[in-house]
């Protein structure tokens, strides 16, 4: 049996330091913990070589006594606590008195320090832990920490360093934590002489994100607060569209303390549900205030990890700070994307082809319409897509022109839905005293026709407001961007054209987003429809269960079932939107999301529900659509009228710019 034996003070300073000490980012993360405690304003962090061959950590602080500073290095050593019982309410960011101990063990340190009633400051010169040098020293007041060659006396340990960059970016990274939790204080980094961070410690969160963050991440997040009784948020959030790819962003701080917590970042993206793309994750930077008690800190030696009396308080104060604030965001972000201009004028060119889609005998029939209806009142006007859509459901195509009269001023408006008949030759459609308009393809505007011996009204574009008289019509401005509805690619995805931009958007992904946010808006008194035949639906025991335990949400979203024995659902009614082929495979679907849950699950079934509608009634990839149908789409969702991402988070909208395209066919490099 060995021999049980104590080890030397030295070693024992090693192995203690292995826990403390990981990397160089660990001791700056220590200097810079008790410079703010020490009171600091000013903090400057300057490192050499990632950190292993100089650090250097200079504050204002209050210093130290000279009979302390070489107390400081002992184990254990601290100013911070006084017994068992400060552990239970620890207010300050350092406590252990293991930091200074581990690092003098591993490393060359020198100390320079100076209380404020002195006039000379205290110099210590430290090397595995024993002081070799002390002297008086002229220095400012607070506390100049240098360390030299880390992990000089511990090679094993610097095998398992990464590169100078890699540690140096840890380093940043720790500075970037500090400043952030504590914006009072000025920070200053210096990386090779080089000056990466400074903030302005003015008590300012803002400044402080604007600061460490950048412009960027600072203009696309919001202020979000929430106080309760136990709890306190405050701080910022990223925007839904300006999450990331991973959860770098996300900054979380306890009692000024930077901390790693899955509680709260779960409860971040909890919130975040239906409101940003599948792949993304939201950032942030939010602050956590509660009373000392109510959270250990003592749980390890870097300080990181942290425990709550009650984990589910937490959940739900950053989770309804975080949620609160997105409802309470008014509107979307607008594209640049602008409509253009009706002329002043009528341009007739040989080449346009308006006419193609009826015959001169139809044209000529449309004069007599337009002076039989010259003295009706304007309809109300309807949502041009949602008309579109009847339209084509009902598959009535009009043997003439739709005429939209506005007072004394009729306009035509003509649908281009059959492709077949804009193939047809021009002169065989198309008299020679007729003039035309431009093709509704290629013009963001419907097309318009004025009959023969009529004065020529001003053209308007469907959905929009008649262009006043060219008197009274304002000059374009520049920053006005004509765009043009471009065309369709493979019956699926929308082209819009602005100037060197292009927009393709996913006509099913914008319906489907459009169907749920009007879903959303209207749950609990959605329109629907009784089914001619109700539909029995076979399904397993617990989907059934699953219905019939939320059929008060189900009747909310539009769907009517009811019991019919065994395993056998009745479906009754669907929300008006779906069509009723379709409603057995819907409510299959929304029977096997029910079977899930969550920590809101009557929220997250809900969205579910939402979800599986919207999807079943959005037009499909494939179908056809009219350039009526495709204007619509895209003006509601490059106007920001709806969110730019279907309700699963895929995009809804892509750009792609000139130059890109060109850099793909080599003519930019």
């Amino acid at each position: 049996m060995p021999k049980i034996h104590c080890l030397e003070r030295h070693v024992a300073n090693l192995i203690a330091a292995g826990e403390v000490v990981e990397r160089p980012a660990s001791v700056v993360k220590e200097l810079t913990e008790n410079a703010i405690d020490a009171g600091a304003t000013a903090v400057a962090v300057e490192i050499q070589r990632g950190g292993m061959g100089y650090i250097r950590v200079t504050d204002n602080g209050c210093g130290m006594e000279p009979e302390d500073a070489e107390t400081a290095f002992l184990r254990h050593a601290t100013s911070k606590i006084q017994n068992a019982f400060d552990l239970e309410a620890i207010g300050t960011l350092g406590f252990r008195g293991e930091a200074l101990a581990a690092i003098a063990a591993v490393a060359r340190v020198e100390l320079m320090t100076r209380t404020a009633d002195r006039e000379f400051g205290t110099g210590l010169t430290l090397e595995g832990g024993k002081v070799v040098e002390r002297e008086v020293v002229g220095c400012p007041e607070g506390t100049t920490m240098i360390v030299r060659n880390l992990f000089y006396n511990t090679p094993a340990r610097l095998k398992f360093m990464k590169r100078d960059v890699a540690e140096g970016a840890a380093v940043y990274a720790v500075v970037q934590h500090v400043a952030l939790s504590h914006p009072e204080v000025s920070f200053r980094f210096v990386r090779e002489g080089k000056e990466e961070l400074l903030t302005p410690g003015d008590g300012d969160l803002r400044s402080a994100v604007y600061a460490v963050l950048g412009r960027e991440v600072a203009l696309g997040m919001l202020p979000c607060k929430r106080k309760d009784e136990e709890l306190s948020v405050e701080g910022f959030i990223s925007r839904p569209t300006c999450c990331r790819g991973n959860r770098s962003g996300q900054h979380f701080f306890v009692n000024g303390r930077y901390v790693k917590s899955r509680t709260m970042s779960a409860a971040l993206e909890q919130a975040y549900q239906n409101q940003k793309m599948v792949g993304k994750f939201p950032g942030c930077v939010l602050r956590v205030a509660c009373k000392l008690n109510a959270v250990d800190v003592n749980v390890h030696p870097a300080k990181t990890e942290v425990k709550f009396t009650s984990e589910r308080k937490l959940f739900d104060a950053v989770y309804y700070a975080v949620k609160e604030t997105l409802e309470a965001e008014q509107g979307h972000p607008q594209a640049e994307l602008k409509p253009k201009a009706p002329p002043k004028q009528d341009q007739v060119t040989p080449n346009q082809t308006f006419f193609r889609t009826m015959t001169a005998e139809e044209y000529r029939r449309t004069g007599q319409v337009l002076h039989s209806k010259r003295q009706n009142p304007a309809p109300p006007r309807e949502d041009p897509f949602e008309t579109a859509m009847r339209q084509r459901r009902q598959e009535v195509r009009p043997s003439e022109p739709v005429c939209i009269p506005e007072a004394a001023e009729p306009i035509v408006v003509s649908a281009v839905e059959d492709r077949a008949l804009v193939e047809q030759p021009v002169d065989n459609c198309v008299e020679k005293s007729v003039e035309t308009v431009e093709n509704p393809l290629y013009n963001p505007g419907v097309s318009k026709v004025e009959p023969v011996q009529t004065r020529k009204p001003e053209p308007i574009r469907l959905g929009q407001t008649p262009a006043p008289a060219p008197a009274e019509q304002p000059e374009e401005t520049p920053d006005t961007a004509a765009w043009r509805l471009a065309g369709e690619l493979f019956d699926t995805y929308v082209i819009v054209e602005q100037g060197d931009t292009a927009y393709l958007i996913d006509k099913h992904a914008a319906h489907e987003r459009q169907l749920y946010e009007k879903l959303a808006a209207n749950y609990g008194n959605v329109p629907s429809q009784m089914l001619l035949e109700p539909t029995a639906i076979d399904l397993s025991a617990e989907e059934k269960q699953a219905l019939l335990d939320h059929v008060p949400l189900l009747e909310n979203a539009g769907l009517e079932i009811a019991d019919f024995g065994g395993n056998t659902v009745v479906l009754r009614a669907v929300p008006a939107d779906v069509e009723p082929q379709n409603a057995e495979s819907l409510l299959i679907e929304i029977a096997n999301k029910l079977l899930k849950g969550g920590h809101d699950a009557l929220n997250e079934h809900t969205e579910w529900v939402l979800h599986s509608i919207s999807c079943r009634a959005a037009i499909k990839a494939g179908d056809k659509s009219s350039p009526q149908e495709l204007l619509a789409l895209a003006e509601k969702i490059l106007s920001g009228e709806v969110p730019p991402f279907c309700p699963h988070g895929r995009p809804c909208v892509l750009k792609l710019t000139r130059k890109e395209l060109e850099k793909q066919f080599g003519r930019i490099v």
